[in-house]
């Protein structure tokens, strides 16, 4: 893997590009009007593709990408047309100088009812129905989760370098390598090899460094680089294509927004006999992996909890915003904040402690997941619980903030209206993560590793995995060590290159740490066979095919890997509330997982210490909204990270488990971390919030409402 950002790779002479966006949200194009461009210049359109103007096939998706917009534009934004040269000032004028020529129709902001979707489920489990008709109480709500941005260390960017290499026999033929961030470098390959109609094997991807992408990094590269890849293709010049970070900002894909109905009835012991969700996304343009989106989503509203009676009608609609997606596990966050929010009101309902409720209705071994799957092994979630409670006090302070909240309900909220008292509460809520995809396209999920001892006793392990290389070297080198008493020192990764890695597959969902150790696992094992039969180098490839089951009782295959072998967590966020400021402050993150086996406990901490901060982001301050389909000016700039002086105290231990293998956890945060901090700032308030991310302005109506109803 190159060492650098995109920004920092150059190449001469060099040319730049820039990208010509659709100015409405829906329509037809039907040309445009250019100026006189000089001749350093190159306008590049749908007409010009040599090849097919489509991504490589996401099969999951609805529809296929298209890498310029031909005659039909579904968002604001969507690019139309490239423009290429020297000076990047010049493309600038050129670019504002050019007319398009669109015709506008009627645009879905949004989802709405009524509105055909793109993706339905519809599932049934006991006698929903007929349970729910002898409730004698309701718990109802509606659980809103709002647009994140990924926030990338360096904007969406690529550089193409094209090449005339002699090939035995032949004269001379084109090549391309291209760098960029990825997550997937062969989906990138393919698809440049796709839109300009040359042989895979003549394109060459070389992923760039990429840190912190939250799954942003999986697709939409793929569209940079094809638009680069064309500019290089007509000009014969290298070229690169680097977002502004406010283009950035607007276009590429976000966690999409999702609002979860749920509605549970009890009887009149507090026990609950039937529950009824309804899942609603808004997938923007295209619908990209809309299939494991919903599925996903849908799933992570069952949380992780053993109910009887259940029903979940859920759907996904395409609307005309930019495409929406990919994030930190991919829907599985939305679903699993709206069950634990609800489960908290059922337990707040009761007036019963929500862990101890928790802990009555948790899944245990041999449940099943709705989706189709069942659980063999052992569920921690009870230990899981009792553990996070204990290191963080749980128990006593829930008790204490429910007699603060009993004190403050009886004597009136007026007398803190001028009050400096700080409001305080402490939430908790569950989650598990699997590893993989769900469904995998033409590709099948046949991925693999390709590991060799060479004659000096090191170790090289060659995959397409993009990320960071030296955390997984350190760990594989730990497990290479055990096997072949090797020294970790002494292992080393591959330099990702589509022409000499095997393909590993995306880099998203854990697939790192579960599916490709597993595979470096076995490669190691059968080289320790092998080492003192046949002479050194010895190289072994490994791949793991999916096992399919149908899901959702409709006979469509999922991959069962991706949810044999979960991982669990509990977290406990505690918070303070100044009713001045209306702003919950942090006191402190607990958070327990059971993830296997551990092999670097170092680099554990770091990524789940970073997963918890977007975790708090996303549910405090990082607000996103569509006005009319574009992202206002104002959005972009008052968009608001967490701040280095407000994190907070984040504790984090590993509970002893299964250690057979390690497992996937960087999901675990933001599943859980998102409902505690929401349920604790309901206990301090006094009031059920139900919505993410949750402003100062939300606590300054609840509390204006609480005194208001004072004056009454």
């Amino acid at each position: 893997m190159a060492a650098e950002f995109v920004q920092d790779i150059t190449a001469k002479p060099l040319l730049y590009g820039i990208t010509i966006r659709s100015g409405i949200s829906k329509g037809t194009l039907h040309g445009f009007e250019l100026p006189k461009l000089g001749n350093a210049y190159t306008f590049v359109s749908a007409q010009d593709i040599p090849g097919k103007n489509e991504l490589e096939d996401l099969e999951t998706s609805f529809r296929s990408v298209p890498v310029l917009a031909e005659r039909e534009i579904s968002y604001a934004g969507q690019p139309i047309a490239l423009l290429f040269g020297s000076d990047e000032a010049k493309l600038r004028e050129y670019a504002g100088e050019i007319k398009i020529h669109e015709e506008a129709e009627e645009a879905q902001f949004g989802f709405q009812p009524g509105k055909p979707c793109v993706e339905e489920r519809d599932f049934r489990s006991g006698e929903p129905e007929k349970a729910l008709n002898t409730a004698k109480n309701f718990i109802n709500g509606i659980y809103k989760t709002g647009i994140q941005e990924h926030w990338y260390a360096e904007s969406s960017g690529a550089l193409a370098l094209y090449k005339q290499q002699r090939v035995e026999g032949e004269d001379k033929k084109p090549f391309l390598v291209v760098y960029t961030a990825t997550q997937w470098p062969f989906h990138v390959r393919a698809s440049v090899s796709r839109v300009l109609g040359l042989e895979k094997e003549r394109v060459t991807v070389e992923p760039t460094l990429i840190d912190i992408h939250l799954d942003g990094k999986i697709w939409y590269p793929s569209l940079v680089a094809c638009h680069a890849a064309l500019g290089s293709w007509f000009t014969k010049k290298p070229v690169k294509l680097i977002l502004s970070r406010e283009s950035d900002f607007c276009f590429s894909p976000k966690r999409f927004a999702s609002e979860i109905s749920i509605r549970s009835g009890l009887n009149d012991k507090g026990e609950v006999l039937g529950t009824e969700i309804e899942v609603k996304a808004d997938l923007g343009a295209h619908g990209v992996f809309s299939r494991e989106l919903i599925d996903r989503c849908s799933l992570g509203s069952f949380g992780s909890y053993n109910f009887a009676n259940t029903a979940l009608r859920a759907g996904a609609q395409i609307t005309n915003i930019a495409p929406q997606g990919p994030c930190g596990g991919f829907g599985m966050a939305q679903g699993f904040f709206a069950m634990e929010r609800h489960v908290s009101r059922i337990a707040d309902s009761l007036r019963q402690d929500p862990a101890v409720w928790r802990k009555k209705y948790a899944l245990t071994k041999n449940s099943g997941l709705a989706i189709g799957t069942s659980l063999k092994e052992e569920i921690p979630l009870t230990r899981l619980i009792d553990a996070v409670a204990a290191g963080s006090g749980y128990y006593r302070k829930w008790a204490s903030y429910e007699l603060l909240r009993q004190k403050r309900r009886e004597s009136g909220w007026k007398d803190l209206e001028y009050s400096e008292e700080k409001l305080r509460g402490i939430g908790i809520a569950t989650a598990y993560q699997g590893s993989g995809f769900l469904y995998h396209g033409k590709d099948r999920g046949d991925y693999g590793v390709e590991v060799t001892l060479d004659k000096d006793g090191s170790l090289e392990i060659r995959t397409s995995m993009a990320g960071s290389n030296d955390d997984f070297a350190h760990a594989w080198g730990i497990m290479a060590s055990e096997i072949l008493s090797i020294e970790p020192s002494r292992v080393r990764i591959n330099a990702v290159n589509t022409a000499v890695s095997p393909d590993s597959g995306p880099a998203s969902l854990s697939r790192n740490i579960l599916v490709l150790s597993r595979l470096v696992e076995r490669c190691c094992s059968s080289i320790r066979k092998q080492r003192f039969r046949d002479p050194l180098p010895i190289t072994i490839r490994r791949s793991i095919k999916p096992a399919k089951i149908p899901s959702w009782g409709k006979g469509t295959d999922i991959d069962s890997n991706a949810l044999t072998r979960l991982s669990w967590g509990a977290a406990v966020v505690e918070v303070e509330v100044d009713i001045l400021e209306y702003i919950p402050r942090i006191r402190g993150i607990w958070l327990v997982i059971d993830g296997g086996r551990i092999l670097s406990e170092q680099r554990a901490l770091l990524s789940l210490k970073t997963q918890v901060l977007q975790a708090i982001g996303w549910a405090s301050c990082e607000k996103l909204d569509y006005t009319d389909g574009r992202i206002p000016p104002e959005c972009f700039v008052e968009y608001e990270l967490p701040k280095l002086q407000d994190i907070p105290p984040i504790n984090i231990d590993f509970m002893a488990g299964d250690t057979s293998g390690p497992k996937g956890i960087g999901e675990i945060p933001g599943c859980c971390i998102p409902a505690a901090f929401v349920q604790a700032v309901s206990q301090a308030m006094d009031h059920s919030f139900e919505k993410i991310p949750l402003m100062p302005e939300d606590l300054r109506n609840t509390f204006k409402m609480k005194t208001g109803e004072e004056k009454q």
